[in-house]
């Protein structure tokens, strides 16, 4: 199927389906890898208060000349932060030097303390309360909201609490962790999914794979460049590169449009190689109602 350019999310705000995520980008050198980014023709930027990264990021917003309004920009709440939306809110418009956020995500459902121990003392559900409170009452600051790293348990419960449905759930998404049930789950509820490791995080096994390579023979274009177009191939699904080199950020700009069996055998690799970058048990909150995590207990 075509890979798409946009998707519309449930607010009508079009997100554009190739973004430029920064987890990992370093202070110093992420303000040149989203002023070229932008540059070159990325018009989504992700971020987050847990990256340590947004006045950078909003530097480099400011130094590509890209008028502010063409630019989808994402940020997440902090899990610290789950006590005070309003206040992390105030910190990230102030930090990526906006008025206006285009989409804020609760980044786990997992708040904690300062030191990072879990906070048993509130509710993530609580939190998304808040948030809805403040996206309603400040639609000048806050344009949609949503969340990261929710399993399908942990959505049903929020949608059976709110009458805000989250405008995306950003996840983990490759070859070797399709999560099929938490895609159809958000394709069936109206929820984009924004997918996070693409290419199953750096130095990817992925890269390798037989399979991701003899695609990638076939259409003539580099490995990371199939995997990224796996996601955009998907009706509900759009995708973040991660880069901070030029050439790399330009290269995995590129989609291509795959064929429903090419599709079928890139998520067939999961039967063989599953694994999970980045595993919801080093939040201190169990396995967050994924399947394939639900052997991991929540810390006392």
């Amino acid at each position: 199927m075509p890979a798409s350019q946009s998707l519309k999310l449930n607010t009508g705000a079009e997100m554009p389906t190739v973004g430029l995520g920064t987890w990992k980008s370093q202070p110093g050198v992420v303000e040149g890898a989203v002023e070229h980014a932008l540059k070159f023709g990325y018009r989504h930027v992700d971020t987050a208060t847990a990256y340590a990264n947004e006045s950078d990021v909003g530097a480099g917003i400011k130094a590509s000349g890209v008028p502010r309004s063409d630019i989808f920009l994402t940020t997440k709440l902090n899990n610290t932060d789950h006590g005070d939306p309003d206040k992390a809110l105030e910190y990230s418009l102030n930090a990526l030097g906006t008025s206006y956020l285009d989409l804020c995500l609760m980044h786990w459902p997992a708040p904690m303390h300062p030191d990072g121990t879990p906070d048993k003392t509130i509710d993530w559900l609580n939190t998304w309360t808040e948030m809805v409170k403040l996206y309603k009452a400040h639609p000048e600051k806050l344009r949609a909201i949503g969340v990261s790293n929710f399993s399908v348990a942990f959505l049903e419960r929020l949608l059976a609490n709110t009458d805000v449905v989250p405008a995306v759930n950003q996840t983990e998404l490759h070859a070797a962790c399709p999560q099929e049930d938490v895609v159809d789950f958000c394709r069936k509820k109206g929820i984009i999914l924004t997918a996070y490791s693409p290419l199953g995080s750096d130095n990817s096994p992925l890269l390798t794979n037989e399979v991701v390579k003899k695609v990638a023979d076939r259409h003539g274009v580099h490995p990371a460049n199939i995997l990224i177009s796996l996601q955009a191939n998907s009706q509900c699904v759009n995708v973040l590169t991660k880069s901070v080199t030029p050439a790399r950020i330009e290269s995995n700009y590129r989609r291509v449009d795959l064929t429903e069996d090419e599709i079928a055998e890139l998520h067939a690799i999961d039967k063989t190689l599953h694994f999970r970058v980045c595993h919801p048990s080093w939040t201190g909150w169990g396995g967050l109602g994924f399947p394939d995590c639900l052997d991991t207990p929540e810390s006392e």
